[in-house]
């Protein structure tokens, strides 16, 4: 099939590469004419496993292109998938989906014969029956033109292989023409049995935003639950085996750590939220809510634990924190744990200095006040106290040893219980791990 994928960011760029290697003639679209050239050219703008490969692969066959032009891609394209932004709205709590309406819009005058509208952004929940009208009302081929919805379930730094190889695909459709629609431009993938879960739009709409704000309580609960362990002397490591095996509650998704973060699960359980609000689901509000603010009040527990294991205020530490992307396999700093973390204690006048195998650039954008530093051997020169903060195998596979002679002070403090602790403690470190007895 000839699709296009409208947006091109974290998540249109990985969708667009994903739908050529199935084998679809792409077509993606975007207003930014400089970020357009770099695609052409094979370029990824973003880090994301696998996708560099796909992206250079699909370009220079010619089965994946990139143009600013809607009106190019209406011509060419009989499925157009939406994968616009949708971050949060003024009032901190809702979607703004100008994008997704702007786009829907801007494409409609160019919309001249039977089509299908797939959104991907994830919306508030009546957005597609809302977008349908609109779209409708303004293109020439009028109420043939039909909005389906299929939200993503990607997790940054494996969006290619979640977008393959899904454990499920979810559309809310209209009707059975445009699950016709959908079902042969997912062919590749159904028929190597993935389940395709067929919803009407609502359903499908807030299915997305139950599966992020599930997820973001059960990483609230646990890092709750950590803290617990902490105050107790007991291991967080340990409980969570342990209750993990129970089928019920499963060992996925329950990790201590320093909170979620990314473009998606922070603004997904703010939405949810507000919805349940909206809606009048007052005590699933209140449980949700619970769930945010135990996430936010993860840079102060952090900061509360390293100030245990020094001993002392950070003020005028000269301080390394590993980790800057929100976590392993992305580029994506949005909401980052490990820079709130860092830009906490820059408040409290330490000297931070940040150093990440992918996002040292993003960070820098948003983070100028830090230092940062590309090299993991240079990061931790004349260092007091090192704070592992991310899950990249890069720093599980750090060698304390050759390391040791570098820093002021062989103290680390592991936020995301990565690294063997005993082999650090044998080559000299103090070590203090979130949620587990401190030993030295």
């Amino acid at each position: 099939m000839r699709v296009s994928v409208i947006g091109c960011g974290h998540l249109g760029i990985p969708h667009a590469a994903a739908m050529a290697e199935i084998g679809h003639e792409v077509i993606g679209v975007d207003l930014d004419q400089a970020k357009i050239d770099h695609l052409n050219a094979g370029e990824c703008p973003i880090y994301e496993d696998g996708l560099p490969e796909l992206l250079s692969t699909h370009t220079s066959t010619g089965r994946l292109r990139f143009t600013t032009s809607l009106a190019e891609a209406a011509e060419f394209a009989d499925i157009h998938f939406l994968a616009v932004g949708t971050p949060i709205d003024a009032d901190g709590r809702s979607y703004d989906t100008g994008q997704v309406f702007g786009a829907a819009r801007a494409l409609a005058p160019h919309l001249t014969r039977p089509t299908v509208v797939i959104g991907k952004s994830t919306v508030t929940v009546g957005t597609s029956r809302d977008l349908g009208a609109l779209l409708a009302r303004l293109s020439p081929a009028g109420e043939d033109v039909e909005v389906v919805w299929n939200p993503e379930f990607l997790r940054e730094g494996h969006a290619i292989d979640d977008t393959l190889r899904p454990d499920r695909i979810v559309v809310g459709v209209p009707s059975a023409r445009a699950e016709d629609a959908v079902r042969e431009v997912y062919a590749p993938l159904l028929a190597n049995g993935i389940p395709l879960f067929v919803t009407d739009p609502a359903t499908a709409e807030l299915i997305k935003g139950a599966a992020n704000a599930y997820l973001g309580m059960k990483i609230s609960f646990i890092n709750g639950v950590a803290d617990m362990c902490t105050a107790a002397g007991a291991d967080v490591q340990q409980l969570t085996e342990a209750i993990g095996l129970d089928p019920r509650i499963g060992r996925g998704g329950l990790n201590a750590g320093p909170g979620y973060g990314g473009g998606c699960l922070p603004k997904d359980v703010r939405a949810f939220t507000a919805s349940a609000r909206t809606l009048g689901a007052t005590e699933a509000a209140t449980m949700l809510r619970a769930a945010e603010e135990v996430n936010e009040s993860r840079p102060t527990a952090a900061l509360r634990l390293i100030e245990q294991t020094l001993g002392r205020p950070v003020d005028g530490l000269r301080i390394t924190v590993w980790g800057a992307s929100f976590k392993a396999g992305t580029d994506d700093v949005r909401e980052s744990p490990a820079l709130a973390i860092a830009a906490l204690m820059h408040q409290r006048a330490a000297t931070v200095t940040v150093h990440d195998p992918h996002a040292v650039p993003t960070a820098l954008r948003r983070h100028p006040e830090l230092d940062y530093c590309e090299s993991l051997e240079d990061s931790v020169k004349a260092a007091e106290l090192i704070v592992l903060a991310t899950e990249w195998p890069h720093f599980r596979e750090a060698d304390p040893k050759a390391l040791a002679p570098l820093v002021a002070d062989q103290v680390l403090v592991d936020l995301r219980n990565l690294i063997d602790a005993d082999a650090w403690r044998m080559a000299g470190w103090t070590v203090r791990q979130l949620g587990r007895p401190a030993q030295e």
